[in-house]
C-alpha cells in the first residue's frame, strides 16, 4: 500500500515527490529496535516509508510470549493512511505525526475505535467509556496513532499480592532481557514493548523504566491529565512517557503535558508548558549540586543490600562529577526513616481507590458484565476464577482493604497531610534546601522512589547498568525473576514540584556520556524480527 500511495501522491503533487523517492533509495532504513522519533520522522517526511508501513511492521508479536500487548487498534491502518495523506498535503503536525504509540490499558480510548479500556480486568471487557483520556486527546491532536493497548499489572498493581506484569486479560508479561524476567509494574507491557521497538514510545512510569533499559519520566502530579484514566489515587496517579532515549521522552512529555479542564490538578501547573527538548544539553550538569540521600536506599531492603547496585551507582556518581556536578553525599531527607514506618500512604490509597473506582464505574455508558462498584468487582473475580483467579494469582487483598474503607474521614485527611509532610516538607524539599541542591539522585531498584510518590514529585529514570552473569537469581513471583543475569538497572533523578525540565537535562547529560542502553540488547528470541524492508510495498 505504501508504494502505491506515494505513486498516486506523486501524480498529484508532481516532481516534489521525486526527491522523496531518491532519498528512500540512498538512505538506509532505520532499525525499528532502536529507531528514534527523529529518525522515523525523517523517513516519513522523505517518503522512504509511510505510517501505514510503520503500523504493519509494529504489529509484530513474534518470538516468546512476552505478552506485552493486550490488543491492537483495528482502526490503526486507516488512521495511518489518513495521516500519510495529510503529511503530503500540509506537512506533519508534530514530531509524533504518523507515529504508532501504545497506551496502557487503564488509559481510556473511545470504544467505537475498536479497543477496550479495562485495566486488565475482565470485569470491564466491552465496557463503553464516554471519551478519550486527556493524554490520548493530546496524542491524537499531535498526529500520533494509538497502535493498541499494553498489558499491565491488573488495576495498576493495586489488586493484591500478585506478581508485576500480570492481568486477567493479558496473563503474565515478562521482561525481554531475561527469560521470564520480572518486567516491573504497573506499566509492564508498555515498557516491554518500547524496550524492543514494538512501539516507538509508550505511556507509563518509572519502575518499568528501571527494569527494561528505558528512560521513564514520572511527572509531577498535575502536569499531565488523568482524566479518562482508570484511577488509584488522584494524589499519586500521573501519566508519563517510556522511551528508548531522553530525547524521545522529552518530545512526548512536551505533547502530553498541559492543563485539562477535566482534571483540576492540572490547572495549578506553571504556564506555559516548556518545550522539554530545549533542556537536552550535554552541559546540563555543569555547576549543579546533586545530593545523595543515603539513608533512603541504605534503609531499602533491595538496593541497600545489593553490592552490585551500589557498585554501579558509585560509578554513576563519578560520572556526574566528570560532567561538572558537585555531588553532595550524604544529603539525607530528615523524614527518611519515618517514611518506611508510616502507614499513611496505605490509608490514602485505599480510600481514594474505592471512591474513585466507584465513580469510574458510575461514569460508564455501559458495562456488559454488570459490575458497577468495587464491591461487585470483588464478587465478579470470585465468581470467575478461571478468568480472574488462576493458580498463583488469586489474591485480592488490596481490593478488599479498599472496600472496607469508610470515605473521606478525619483519619484520611490526617494521613494525606502527613504524607505530604514526609515526602515534601520534611522530605525532598527539606533536603534540597538544607544542602542547597538542584536535585537528588538514587539507584532506581527497590523502593527508593517512595518519597517522590507520596509528595507527588517528579522522577526521571535512565539506564544505569545491567546485572552481571553471576548474580544470584531472585524470585519476583510464581514464574518471574529479578534480579537475573543481564537484567537492567536504572538511575533516578528526583526533584521538587514542576522540576521536570531540569531533571530531563540532567538525565540527558548522563545518558549521552554513558550511552548505557546500547551496551546490551534483549535476549535473542525476544528481539522482533520484522523490519520495514519486510512490509514496504507488500
Amino acid at each position: 500500500m505504501g508504494a502505491r500511495f506515494f505513486a498516486r501522491a506523486c501524480v498529484a503533487l508532481g516532481l516534489l515527490c521525486l526527491s522523496f523517492v531518491d532519498a528512500s533509495i540512498t538512505t538506509p532504513l532505520p532499525d525499528l529496535y532502536e529507531a528514534s522519533l527523529t529518525e522515523l520522522q525523517a523517513g516519513l517526511t522523505s517518503g522512504q516509508f509511510t505510517s501505514v508501513d510503520l503500523i504493519k511492521a509494529k504489529v509484530n508479536l513474534e518470538g516468546p510470549a512476552l505478552r506485552a500487548v493486550l490488543e491492537t487498534n483495528p482502526s490503526a491502518l486507516s488512521e495511518a493512511a489518513a495521516l500519510d495523506y495529510e503529511r503530503l498535503i500540509s506537512g506533519p503536525r508534530s514530531a509524533l505525526h504518523g507515529i504508532p504509540v501504545l497506551v496502557k490499558d487503564n488509559i481510556g480510548t473511545v470504544a467505537f475505535e475498536g479497543m477496550n479500556t479495562t485495566a486488565g480486568s475482565y470485569s470491564l471487557l466491552k465496557s463503553v467509556i464516554p471519551d478519550d483520556a486527556g493524554v490520548v486527546k493530546r496524542l491524537r491532536k499531535a498526529g500520533a496513532i494509538i497502535l493498541g493497548k499494553a498489558n499491565l499489572s491488573e488495576w495498576a498493581h493495586f489488586r493484591g499480592n500478585i506478581a508485576s506484569g500480570w492481568s486477567g486479560r493479558g496473563g503474565q508479561s515478562t521482561n525481554a532481557y531475561y527469560p521470564m524476567g520480572d518486567p516491573c509494574g504497573s506499566s509492564s507491557g508498555s515498557a516491554i514493548a518500547s524496550s524492543i521497538g514494538l512501539s516507538a514510545v509508550s505511556l507509563g512510569i518509572t519502575c518499568p523504566a528501571n527494569q527494561n533499559n528505558l528512560v521513564g519520566i514520572k511527572p509531577t502530579v498535575g502536569l499531565t491529565s488523568r482524566a479518562g484514566v482508570i484511577p488509584i489515587s488522584e494524589h499519586q496517579d500521573t501519566v508519563g512517557p517510556l522511551a528508548r532515549s531522553t530525547t524521545d521522552a522529552a518530545i512526548v512529555l512536551s505533547i502530553i503535558a498541559g492543563p485539562d479542564p477535566n482534571d483540576n490538578f492540572t490547572l495549578a501547573q506553571p504556564y506555559p508548558v516548556p518545550d522539554y527538548t530545549t533542556a537536552l544539553l550535554n552541559t546540563s550538569l555543569a555547576g549543579k549540586r546533586i545530593g545523595v540521600p543515603r539513608s533512603v536506599f541504605l534503609n531499602d531492603s533491595m538496593t541497600g543490600n545489593d553490592p552490585y547496585v551500589n557498585e554501579v551507582f558509585e560509578q554513576a556518581l563519578e560520572t556526574l562529577r566528570e560532567l561538572g556536578a558537585t555531588v553532595v553525599d550524604p544529603a539525607d531527607l530528615p523524614s527518611a526513616y519515618e517514611i518506611y514506618e508510616s502507614n499513611n500512604e496505605t490509608v490514602v490509597l485505599n480510600t481514594d481507590f474505592k471512591i474513585q473506582l466507584n465513580a469510574w464505574y458510575a461514569g460508564l455508558i455501559s458495562n456488559p458484565t454488570g459490575v458497577m462498584s468495587l464491591e461487585e468487582l470483588i464478587m465478579f473475580d470470585n465468581a470467575n476464577p478461571s478468568l480472574e483467579e488462576p493458580t498463583n494469582y488469586t489474591d485480592q487483598s488490596e481490593l478488599i482493604a479498599s472496600q472496607a474503607t469508610t470515605g473521606f474521614n478525619a483519619t484520611y485527611y490526617a494521613s494525606l497531610a502527613f504524607d505530604k509532610e514526609l515526602g515534601a516538607t520534611r522530605g525532598i524539599d527539606a533536603a534540597l534546601e538544607m544542602y542547597s541542591l538542584d536535585a537528588l539522585v538514587l539507584p532506581a531498584p527497590g523502593y527508593t522512589t517512595v518519597p517522590a510518590a507520596i509528595a507527588g514529585y517528579p522522577i526521571v529514570t535512565v539506564p544505569l547498568g545491567f546485572y552481571p552473569e553471576n548474580v544470584t537469581i531472585g524470585s519476583a513471583g510464581p514464574v518471574t525473576f529479578y534480579p537475573a543475569p543481564g537484567m537492567p538497572i536504572g538511575l533516578s533523578f528526583l526533584g521538587t514540584a514542576w522540576s521536570e525540565y531540569e531533571l530531563v537535562g540532567y538525565a540527558y547529560a548522563y545518558e549521552q556520556k554513558t550511552m548505557t542502553r546500547l551496551q546490551r540488547k534483549a535476549y535473542v528470541a525476544a528481539i522482533p524480527t520484522t523490519q520495514l524492508v519486510d512490509v514496504i510495498g507488500k
